[in-house]
């Protein structure tokens, strides 16, 4: 499989039982369906995001790209707790993919996050 972003070949990278797909050159990554959740509830999977998050920012304004398994065009997703990250999803498949840096911000909760959710009334957990 060829990144989405910057068309280099994915390698894959395990945490616990899950295998997800890492760009060896921009270190963007892919979940397949379900990946995402199950990463999510790892709290070491931030582990897997190597990737410099000032490249990501780079790559992040490319968003007019195809899914890596099925070529469907993705569409850009904002993170519901936090705003400031956004990823692309393919409607076909329920595959996800971050550019370098997003899924460590996404496991981590700054104090700001936390203000955030507690300032923002939908959002109370």
């Amino acid at each position: 499989m060829n990144c989405p972003k910057c068309d280099s070949k994915m390698e894959i990278v395990s945490i616990n039982e899950i295998k997800v797909d890492r760009c060896i050159s921009c270190k963007g990554i892919w979940f397949d369906q379900h990946e995402l959740s199950d990463a999510k509830k790892i709290k070491e999977s931030k582990s897997i995001d190597i990737g410099d998050s000032k490249i990501g920012k780079e790559q992040n304004q490319n968003d007019l790209i195809n899914c890596p398994k099925c070529n469907t065009k993705m569409i850009r997703m904002v993170d519901a707790q936090q705003s400031h990250i956004w990823f692309e999803h393919c409607v076909t498949c329920s595959g996800n993919y971050f550019d370098a840096g997003e899924f460590k911000d996404l496991q981590e909760d700054t104090i700001f996050d936390f203000v955030k959710t507690w300032l923002t009334p939908e959002r109370k957990p």
